[in-house]
């Protein structure tokens, strides 16, 4: 048991396990933030634009069921967004590694034989 104990701190304390966590955290907080917006500011601008719609009650009553397909449209506003921003975001990373990628090396310092050949040749000038 003690093994196994000893196994599963060693697993929690690496930095992979950690930095998923904190993804896990911010993800959520950043899926907050994009429902509200799309809840709260997109969604009714779509619904001024196409005639005053409340996205929330459109719905389709079958028997006692609800089919809440405004909801739906909803969720699919907010993959769309959600999927653009991360997509930005990593196109930014990926601009920007490709930018530290090229930047030109600087040149290699002459080899021995250059240098003393480059001061006989100065010497011989004068």
């Amino acid at each position: 048991m003690k093994g196994f104990i000893k196994e599963f701190k060693e697993f929690i304390s690496r930095g992979s396990v950690i930095d998923l966590a904190v993804a896990v955290v911010i993800g959520g907080a950043f899926t907050k933030i994009v429902n509200s917006l799309v809840d709260d500011i997109i969604m009714p601008i779509i619904g001024v634009i196409i005639g005053g719609i409340n996205f929330e009650h459109l719905m389709i009553t079958v028997g006692t069921a609800e089919i809440k397909y405004g909801m739906f449209i909803q969720t699919i506003v907010n993959f769309i967004l959600i999927s653009f921003v991360i997509f930005s975001i990593i196109k930014s990373i990926n601009q920007f590694k490709k930018k530290e990628e090229e930047k030109p090396e600087e040149p290699a310092a002459p080899s021995e034989d250059i240098v003393l050949l480059t001061e006989i040749r100065d010497l011989l000038r004068k």
